[in-house]
């Protein structure tokens, strides 16, 4: 496995086989919990995602790890949604939500606060526009 995070590697190896299936590869988890790894994919499609979906790329991404022998450690695979708490981390995630209702965290706080929560009325340069209680971030 080289010097990569397993999250790196994972998504390099199965983004574009899960493109080739017209799904969206949305997030990559890797980390302990208690004594055993999980590793969590996050997929998405144009109209949602249903239990079939997962099922298949939880054996066709599965079988390629395990073949490619990415993971050295035992570990849990779950594909799953992200779901209604969907963190936004791409340009594409970002642009898609415009004028919905967001969450932001920040690591440093501004005017006094970390936590914001708003209308998300724009993304540009790689800064989020929000709008939390008539005011402009």
């Amino acid at each position: 496995m080289g010097k990569a995070p397993v999250t790196q590697l994972v998504t390099e190896f199965i983004e574009p086989i899960l493109l080739a299936k017209r799904l969206e590869l949305v997030d990559v988890e890797f980390k302990k919990e208690g004594k055993t790894w999980v590793l969590r994919i996050f997929i998405d499609k144009e109209g949602g995602i249903n239990l079939e979906d997962c099922q298949n790329v939880s054996h066709l991404v599965g079988d390629l790890i395990e073949v490619e022998d990415i993971i050295e450690s035992v570990y849990t695979l779950e594909v799953s949604s992200p779901g209604l708490n969907r963190v936004l981390k791409k340009e594409k995630d970002f642009i898609n939500f415009v004028g919905k209702k967001i969450c932001v965290l920040c690591h440093a706080r501004l005017n006094g606060k970390k936590k914001f929560t708003g209308n998300l009325t724009g993304f540009k340069e790689q800064a989020i526009h929000l709008e939390v209680d008539g005011q402009s971030h």
